[in-house]
């Protein structure tokens, strides 16, 4: 056999795999592709949520609150952002039955407010004509409730805000844990390193165990419908969560969609940014109310703080400027 036919030989024997691998790699470029327009597009709308959570409906609220952190949350306006970038960013603003179809790979978003948590997931129930009705709605509240061995009872928030049952004294108390460890006989309020592993722990699990609980409903109803995709809550690395328990915020997980030979996966958090401004503490220095940054350094007795200088002046308090560093 001449050398040309030898090549020809080749040529057809290689060709076939050839082909099959420039498909391949055309096949994982476009995977890779989708992945990241779908992660930018999920990034987005998270953002999105969270800068709306915190538009008050009613401003006056905010100059009652012991933190900076304890926002009024417009859960509403927050959904509503999220997926209206959502739909924007996959291009289906205008096509409610894609839109339709893209809800059933979201099993559910949470939002982390100040003192407790919410999930929005779907829900079934039978209407008052007896038809079968199926969408997202909000779930109840969920506290950030622990319970240790000797029947005391904590709520805790996103700081060191805290309300006690002290089993003991048989009674209620609220405050910061310094100010209630005093008032009760409950260990935890007295160990201050201890008191904020346990407060991160018991948030993050609460959250955990209820959109675990919502994820699997979800797989229950998606599978009456041909899906053959299992939904679960994916492993959160401990900073991302720390991320979540210092910050109001939104958690939000898109799963299942097909990518060419693999599903799409992924989850956003977004934190709220008016918690990145620094905290006015209102303290009491002598018979004299005061208020200053909290990067100050002053260590005067704290009363209250605020989120903004004018609420602070509206409750009585007096500005302290920050001493100047010697140069």
């Amino acid at each position: 056999m001449r050398l040309i036919e030898w090549a020809i030989v080749g040529a057809l024997i290689f060709l076939p795999f050839a082909t099959v691998n420039r498909i391949e790699v055309e096949t994982q470029r476009k995977a890779l592709l989708s992945e990241l327009r779908y992660n930018t597009a999920l990034d987005a709308a998270v953002d999105d949520a969270a800068r709306m959570l915190t538009v008050n409906a009613n401003q006056q609220r905010e100059t009652q609150y012991e933190s900076a952190k304890r926002v009024a949350l417009n859960k509403d306006e927050a959904i509503a952002a999220f997926y209206r970038t959502l739909y924007a960013s996959f291009g289906i603003a205008d096509d409610p039955v894609a839109q339709g179809v893209l809800g059933r790979y979201i099993p559910a978003i949470a939002v982390i407010g100040y003192d407790g948590f919410y999930v929005y997931a779907e829900e079934e129930w039978t209407g008052a004509d007896g038809k079968t009705e199926r969408k997202p709605v909000w779930g109840a509240k969920k506290p950030y409730a622990y319970a240790d061995s000797s029947g005391n009872s904590l709520s805790f928030t996103l700081d060191d805000f805290v309300l006690a049952y002290d089993a003991g004294s048989r009674s209620w108390h609220e405050g910061l844990r310094a100010d209630v460890g005093q008032q009760t006989n409950i260990a935890l309020l007295k160990d201050a390193e201890r008191f904020e592993q346990v407060r991160r722990s018991t948030i993050v699990r609460a959250i955990e165990d209820e959109l675990a609980y919502r994820i699997n409903k979800h797989n229950e109803s998606v599978s009456r419908y041909g899906f053959s995709y299992t939904f679960m809550l994916p492993t959160i690395s401990q900073e991302e969560w720390h991320n979540t328990v210092d910050d109001v915020g939104v958690l939000a997980f898109i799963q299942g969609i097909q990518m060419g030979g693999k599903f799409y996966n992924n989850y956003a958090l977004g934190g709220s940014r008016v918690l990145k401004k620094p905290e006015i503490v209102g303290a009491r220095k002598g018979n004299m109310k005061v208020y200053y940054r909290s990067t100050c350094g002053f260590t005067y007795p704290m009363e209250e703080t605020f989120s903004s200088e004018k609420a602070a002046a509206q409750k009585g308090y007096m500005p302290l400027d920050c001493p100047v560093s010697p140069s």
